[in-house]
């Protein structure tokens, strides 16, 4: 009995340092930002805006190459680095005709804060305001752009916002999936505080739908992104790039990734 005790003690011990440790766990955020032209972008515009609950978040505008530009693309990132690991994003896609919003969450980057789900939604929501109100960005044309946790993020917000389209790169089904995955002997749906449930929000996007995975992701199955991608209403289109880990360039800005995002918003009206 005293060693059934002991145990118990332990395991109990052991949650509760998972539940109040669960976000190191999550996020994993860099905040040192070098200058745009460090990482390879020129005529950036450096921007801030406050969200709804105060935030000051900070983040780059980058104009395309042509303009009018074809498009402006909202990018929500996953859950590591800051603004400047999506530099390569934004210069593939410039040269396309497309402006993009590369901007941090709280607790990323030179933002004060502390990331969770709920904050990274309203992130996510000021983001969409503030380029609403620039004069360069038409708003029929604006594409949310999410990449793993932030795939998340995207999907919450095209369902209470609309864009003219959604594009999600290495997507989850939830948060809680993907813990249960990797820790099938932990309670992660019991434990989990940020659940960024996408597939509980995916129903409610109209905007045509563009889902990239890797089919080699160590991190989130392919078999989620297929998952979510088959709960979204049409016109939608699910493509898998071989061989590709969740970070690998192939995956993050790579020539599959532009090409077929390009396509998507030449259908745009």
């Amino acid at each position: 009995m005293r060693l059934l005790l002991i145990a118990a003690g332990c395991a109990l011990t052991l949650l509760a340092l998972i539940w109040l440790g669960q976000r190191r766990l999550m996020y994993f955020p860099h905040h040192a930002v070098p200058p745009p032209a460090a990482v390879g972008l020129a005529d950036v515009e450096q921007v801030a805006f406050t969200t709804q609950d105060g935030v000051e978040l900070h983040g780059w505008f980058v104009p395309a190459t042509q303009l009018p530009a074809r498009a402006t693309m909202l990018v929500c990132n996953g859950n590591a680095g800051n603004r400047a690991y999506r530099a390569e994003l934004a210069h593939a896609f410039r040269s396309h005709g497309v402006a993009m919003l590369l901007f941090d969450y709280r607790g990323y980057g030179d933002n004060a804060g502390s990331p969770d789900e709920r904050g990274l939604a309203l992130d996510a929501r000021a983001a969409r305001r503030y380029l609403l109100s620039r004069p360069d960005v038409d708003a029929a044309r604006l594409v949310y752009f999410g990449e793993s946790l932030g795939a998340a993020v995207a999907v919450e917000l095209a369902a209470e916002h609309p864009s003219a389209a959604l594009v999600l790169r290495s997507p989850f089904t939830s948060m809680a999936d993907v813990g249960s995955y990797h820790y099938p002997l932990l309670p992660v749906h019991l434990l989990l505080r940020d659940r960024y449930a996408a597939i509980d929000h995916i129903a409610q996007v109209r905007a045509p739908l563009l889902v990239i995975a890797g089919d080699a992701d160590s991190i989130v199955p392919l078999e989620q992104s297929r998952r979510l991608h088959d709960a979204a209403n049409s016109p939608k289109a699910f493509v898998v790039i071989e061989g590709a880990d969740h970070n690998d360039a192939a995956l993050t800005a790579g020539p599959i990734v532009v090409a077929e995002t390009m396509r998507l918003l030449a259908r745009m009206p």
